[in-house]
């Protein structure tokens, strides 16, 4: 019959299915109803939809599944998890047929061979010299000084890859270390001693290549005897207290929290005494910090309580949110994928007609600058921390 399509045994591998999902008996619920492909924000732009290729890899068609490009235009922003009516972990399967494709050497992009090559090397995703990683901190009115490797430091700020080394992010650790100092926060960081938290690399499939990554950052963690890590970055926050447990064993007494939540603790205890601050602005919820780590409602409380600041939700937030974009390597593999993704999510913040996007990490608050340079639009995009510090230094105090 013509439109139907066989497979011999040959062709068929029972066991591919357990090899790149986490949970093969929830995959076999699937009921192929396209939740997953609906909600990919990428779908339009692959070979073959998600729904699809969960059904290649039910049957055991491994090279029929490998060969598609799907896999790779994953966001890993899971919202195809959050909508799946099963609950099966789909964005972690979309992992496990990179890290197949990794292991046998199959259809792996040569951006991403590149940034594995560039973070065994240089410990960073960017190729630039590791020294260089307290950039950010040199060209401020009043220069932060005397922090790194400081001993005697109530916290551990992990700055990540993107704050560290990619200009357009500078602003978001530069106003979170101003932050810290205005609230009298002895703070320091590893500076160069701060290695990639390795996450890139777990989206890439090459899991086991970040063993050395986690054993370095938590050895520097544990040398300095902090017990409070703080980062700026959804996805070393992520890493930290999700993929790391994985790997070693973390100090007992280590308490790991997104810069949101340490904000939040600050403004609370009034450590942090904002001025009246006029603006409307939108809420765009990080992948990483809202759907993979459940942290949705800490930064909007803190907008909510800085006064003169006015809050306009867009159409989709929380678990419902669009991605940016900016995750899971695509960016790497396809600017105009990433591009088009971080457009769709700026025109939502556009129709709500505010002033200021606000975010929580580095990755989103580029590919939304870049969303709003190719749209030719002037709205802001800043960092909750940001937004903090621009509140700190309003002239109208309550």
């Amino acid at each position: 019959m013509a439109g139907l399509s066989y497979w011999t045994e040959e062709q068929l591998d029972p066991s591919f299915a357990a090899q790149v999902t986490p949970d093969v008996e929830k995959l076999r619920t699937c009921i192929q109803c396209g939740s997953c492909t609906a909600s990919c924000p990428t779908a339009s732009l692959m070979s073959m939809s998600p729904r699809q290729l969960w059904g290649l890899v039910r049957l055991g068609l491994k090279d029929e599944a490998l060969q598609s490009q799907t896999y790779w235009l994953c966001t890993t922003c899971r919202a195809c998890a959050a909508h799946c009516p099963r609950g099966i972990p789909l964005s972690d399967t979309m992992i496990g047929l990179k890290a197949c494709a990794v292991q046998e050497g199959l259809h792996v992009p040569q951006g991403l061979s590149l940034l594995h090559n560039t973070i065994k090397t240089t410990h960073n995703i960017s190729g630039d010299p590791n020294q260089e990683r307290l950039a950010w901190s040199t060209n401020l009115p009043q220069p932060l000084s005397n922090i790194e490797g400081k001993t005697s430091a109530d916290v551990l700020y992990f700055v990540g890859c993107v704050a560290s080394f990619y200009p357009r992010a500078y602003s978001i650790p530069q106003a979170f270390g101003r932050v810290l100092n205005q609230a009298g926060i002895r703070f320091t960081t590893l500076g160069e001693h701060e290695w990639c938290c390795g996450y890139p690399l777990y989206n890439a499939g090459m899991q086991d290549e970040m063993a050395d990554l986690v054993a370095h950052n938590v050895a520097q963690v544990k040398e300095l005897g902090v017990s409070n890590l703080v980062t700026t970055c959804p996805s070393c926050f992520y890493a930290w207290t999700t993929i790391y447990p994985g790997f070693v064993d973390l100090p007992v007494r280590l308490r790991i929290r997104h810069a949101a939540q340490f904000l939040a603790e600050l403004l609370d205890n009034r450590r942090i005494k904002p001025g009246i601050l006029p603006r409307v602005v939108t809420y765009h919820d990080p992948c990483d910090l809202g759907r993979k780590s459940q942290e949705y409602d800490t930064p909007r409380q803190i907008l909510n309580s800085l006064p003169g600041v006015e809050l306009h939700e867009m159409a989709n937030i929380r678990d419902n949110a669009l991605c940016c974009g900016g995750g899971g390597d695509v960016e790497i593999f396809s600017d105009e994928a990433t591009m088009e993704v971080a457009m769709r999510r700026l025109q939502q913040a556009l129709d709500v007609e505010a002033d200021i996007i606000v975010s929580a990490c580095p990755q989103c608050k580029r590919a939304l600058l870049n969303a709003a340079q190719r749209m030719r639009q002037s709205v802001r995009v800043l960092d909750v921390a940001e937004l903090i510090w621009e509140a700190m230094l309003s002239k109208v105090e309550w």
